[in-house]
């Protein structure tokens, strides 16, 4: 087998990344297209989408480097459009870069740290005298000290903007703190204006112009806008157009056609739609890694774990098992802040747990966008939620077992055993259901998916929910204790004929009816019967 390429997996450098000729996806053209515009953008996508990179791709093209975009669009394109707009091809800026993604903001004075770090940085870089001022006088200085010494306005480029609101998203009072603090700085920009050629910057939230910008009046989010749908992400075209050597050596390891490996991979990591008319994407970094290893994995994940998410969602009461519905959210809903709504599907859209499915007559359809994120959170929720699971792939792995030798009492007992390591809260008896019960067995149903074919529903006509394997079909149903009793689930699986839909398939079916008890919060009985 052929060599395979290096791939770019974790570089996030335009300069490093083109000077060693690893494979680039050129997405130069956005520069071309966003120079066209009004010079002050805003760009929200998910970690690890390579928004990183293309930050430094304007930095490189703002710093007048020619010789990166051999090859690129940019190339041709940059004469094209300096010509159309009456200056010089390649001209250089001075480039302001801040990066605020390298730290964590645990406390007020992290913010005022790393700003400052920035700033000094730049200072001498520049050589411009570093005053014992705010970091927005001293940002202000700056920009007007060096387009005073080279006659030139300034380009600024801000990585990662919402990192330490994210970081304080549920402290209120630290919040309040870096919101102030990231308003004062950002207001340097408006005081500037004339001085400033370009503003470009990114983040994973939405945290609005009246909270954050609200003196930037000329800002344009592109966040949403279709023409800038495969800005960040790698596109289906071009991952066949780029990657045919690496997509041939997958398919050999998966033992798997071209075209089957592809479809892997799309099962996998495509799926990402932030658009209502743009290309839907493939997460680059875990797109890298799988191409690079030859092994599908939940790569993205290993990065770092939703734990503020988690919190996030038990915090705000949010019934998991809506998750698997039909979800669906207008576009001004999905642009809105996590602190201006207790509604978390917008930060789950912003942060790519959640994703465009279908453009509705008023609203879009939303819904996991692939394998690797549905799968990845489920175990991440599962340990939030019961905190004694240190690894969900073992706990998973026991109801497998338990599922695939029959053993419907080892698979109800460890069940029981889950939700009863989920702590509770004060909450009315009629709320129980859903907060303990349905939770649980949401994550373990939706975990064993991975591994066999289930199906979840909601009572009132389908099964609550079934299990697949090669040789059975489990069918479960539940009841609160005092509405339904274990026989009563059994009849009513009967009487609507939930197995009849199986019984072509040839397999063993076995229903099982489950009560849970609202005095204990948990499962009560349950009883298997084998249909004949």
């Amino acid at each position: 087998m052929k060599q395979l390429r290096e791939l770019p997996i974790g570089i996030q450098d335009f300069e490093k990344l083109r000077t060693r000729k690893l494979l680039y996806i050129d997405k130069t053209q956005y520069v071309a297209d966003l120079l066209r515009g009004g010079g002050i953008y805003f760009l929200s996508r998910p970690r690890r989408f390579g928004k990183s990179l293309f930050l430094s791709t304007l930095k490189a093209y703002f710093e007048g480097k020619k010789e990166l975009f051999d090859g690129l669009f940019l190339e041709h394109g940059e004469p094209e459009l300096a010509a159309a707009q009456g200056r010089e091809a390649w001209q250089t800026y001075p480039v302001l870069r801040f990066d605020l993604n390298a730290k964590n903001y645990i406390d007020p004075e992290k913010l005022i740290e790393r700003l400052s770090f920035n700033l000094r940085e730049l200072e001498e870089q520049y050589g411009v005298e570093r005053l014992d001022d705010t970091p927005e006088d001293r940002f202000q200085y700056l920009i007007k000290t060096l387009y005073q010494r080279t006659g030139r306005q300034v380009v600024i480029l801000i990585d990662e903007y919402d990192k330490p609101l994210m970081d304080a998203l549920l402290l209120p009072e630290l919040y309040e703190t870096y919101r102030g603090t990231m308003q004062a700085f950002y207001s340097a920009i408006k005081s500037c204006d004339a001085y400033i050629r370009f503003v470009f910057l990114t983040g994973v939230s939405r945290f609005g112009k009246l909270t954050i910008f609200s003196g930037l009046n000329s800002l344009e989010d592109i966040t949403m806008l279709s023409q800038y749908s495969g800005i960040c992400g790698v596109t289906e075209t071009e991952l066949v157009e780029n990657f045919s050597p690496e997509l041939e050596g997958l398919a050999v390891e998966l033992k798997t056609s071209y075209e089957g490996a592809l479809a892997e991979l799309k099962k996998w990591y495509d799926g990402y739609l932030f658009t209502e008319k743009g290309e839907h994407v493939y997460n680059p970094f875990s797109l890298f890694q799988a191409l690079k290893n030859k092994e599908l994995n939940d790569y993205w994940y290993a990065t770092g774990t939703p734990t503020f998410l988690v919190k996030y969602l038990k915090q705000r009461r949010f019934f998991l098992p809506d998750l698997e519905k039909n979800v669906k959210m207008g576009k001004d809903g999905l642009q809105m802040s996590p602190i201006e709504t207790r509604d978390p599907i917008p930060i789950l859209f912003q942060t790519g747990y959640l994703t465009i499915k279908e453009k509705l007559p008023a609203v879009y359809r939303l819904g996991f966008p692939n394998e690797e994120v549905r799968y990845g959170f489920m175990k991440n929720l599962l340990q939030g939620y019961n905190e004694q699971i240190t690894d969900s792939d073992t706990e998973i792995s026991h109801f497998l077992e338990a599922v695939e030798v029959g053993d419907i009492d080892a698979f109800m007992t460890r069940l029981k055993a889950i939700i009863g390591g989920i702590p509770y809260s004060n909450k009315k008896k009629e709320e129980y259901h859903e907060e303990h019960g349905e939770v649980a067995v949401y994550l373990v149903f939706s975990l064993l998916g991975q591994y066999v074919q289930t199906e979840i529903h909601t009572p009132g006509g389908r099964a609550d929910a079934v299990v697949h394997t090669q040789s059975a079909i489990y069918i479960f149903e539940f009841k609160m204790e005092g509405a339904g009793s274990p026989e009563e689930a059994l009849a009513q699986i009967k009487e609507r004929g939930y197995a009849n839909r199986y019984l072509a398939e040839g397999k063993k079916i076995v229903c099982i009816g489950v009560t849970f008890d609202p005095k204990t919060r948990n499962i009560g009985e349950w009883r298997t019967e084998f249909p004949s």
